[in-house]
């Protein structure tokens, strides 16, 4: 009997997630008390984002991923344009002050993970940037760079990791998008393809093409197999930075992709997906969303880190999704929630 992608689990797995994610919580904590001073240094006034950030020495990037996370904690708030101390931050964690906790967070200052940490935000490096192909950018592919994602083995550790959240996530996304009108869905970066078989599986009369790097594609033909789309499906390798997408389809999905990049190349992989599609077509954005304002939710705030200790990227805002979007003229839409703090936007490309 061909395995279902529509049925969704029956208890909520999120928890188990933000379990998993709460250790960077920890660690951009002790990394700003301990290491930054960043407390000390907004005790007396406020600063904009940018005095902040170069005063600590960061580039956007990481001090987006600092800053968020402890708006998030509640530890700043935003007045004015300045980032401020919310009243638990200067009673507990201005240095000197008598109430002050920072030495006991303290304790963690020298801990591995917080070194790694402090590491990541004053290099705006990733793991495995440096020659460590374990972790980190030999999992998204760059051209020029060592990428785990050509090699058999780690291809398909890392790939199938990802496919036990997708096989939770799959069928609320299938439940809540309306493709009827659509014929052929890319799915960029594919992995195994299962975001795109549970809509093949909803929708009988779609095709997919799953496009990715040819050690994935065999993960992903598989798992086609395995779900009874292979039929429907093709299987295309490429660089989603420089080869030219298939001709055919109307509807792109990119599920939990640009997460993965910072913001020039989230901007160029946008316009490169609108470009694709006919006039009327869809492209999807299937991701994790920050507030508009940055400030959280916490959850997000900590998974953003994870992806920037992991990945050239972060949690975006659906406002800066949809900002990618509208400049590649496509619609603005609300996200439409799915699982596990996910949710799809749904843009179509003007007529």
């Amino acid at each position: 009997m061909t395995p279902s992608l529509l049925n969704p689990p029956a208890v909520d797995p999120t928890a188990i997630f933000e379990l998993f994610r709460g250790s960077y919580g920890s660690e951009l904590l002790t990394a700003a008390t301990c290491h930054f001073d960043l407390f000390g240094r907004l005790a007396q006034q406020g600063k904009t984002f940018d005095q902040l950030r170069e005063e600590l020495g960061l580039e956007t990037r990481p001090a987006n991923v600092l800053v968020t996370a402890l708006r998030a904690m509640g530890l700043l708030q935003l007045r004015d344009e300045q980032l401020e101390l919310t009243s638990i931050a200067h009673e507990h964690l201005v240095p000197g002050g008598e109430f002050d906790v920072g030495n006991y967070v303290g304790l963690a200052a020298e801990s591995p993970g917080v070194l790694s940490m402090v590491n990541l935000l004053k290099t705006n490096r990733p793991l495995g940037s440096d020659g460590d192909d374990s972790a980190g950018t030999a999992y998204i592919y760059r051209d020029g760079n060592v990428s785990a994602m050509d090699a058999e083995q780690t291809a398909r550790h890392f790939t199938m990791a990802l496919a036990g959240r997708a096989k939770n996530v799959a069928p609320l996304l299938a439940a809540n998008l309306d493709l009827k009108d659509s014929s052929v869905v890319l799915d960029v970066a594919g992995g195994t393809g299962i975001y795109c078989y549970a809509l093949l599986q909803k929708y009988p009369h779609l095709r997919g093409i799953i496009f990715d790097r040819p050690e994935v594609l065999k993960i992903a033909e598989a798992m086609a197999a395995e779900y009874g789309v292979l039929d429907r499906t093709q299987f295309v390798a490429g660089d989603m930075f420089a080869d030219e997408f298939p001709a055919d389809a109307d509807c792109v999905l990119l599920s939990n992709v640009l997460h993965d990049w910072n913001v020039p190349e989230c901007e160029q992989i946008v316009q490169r997906c609108a470009a694709a599609i006919r006039p009327g077509g869809k492209v999807i954005i299937h991701d994790v969303f920050l507030n508009d304002a940055l400030d959280g939710p916490l959850p997000i705030a900590l998974y953003s880190a994870a992806l920037f200790s992991l990945t050239e990227g972060r949690a975006y805002s659906a406002a800066e999704y949809n900002g990618w979007l509208t400049a590649a003229g496509l619609t603005a839409a609300l996200p439409i929630p799915t699982l596990i703090h996910c949710g799809a936007i749904v843009a179509q490309k003007f007529v």
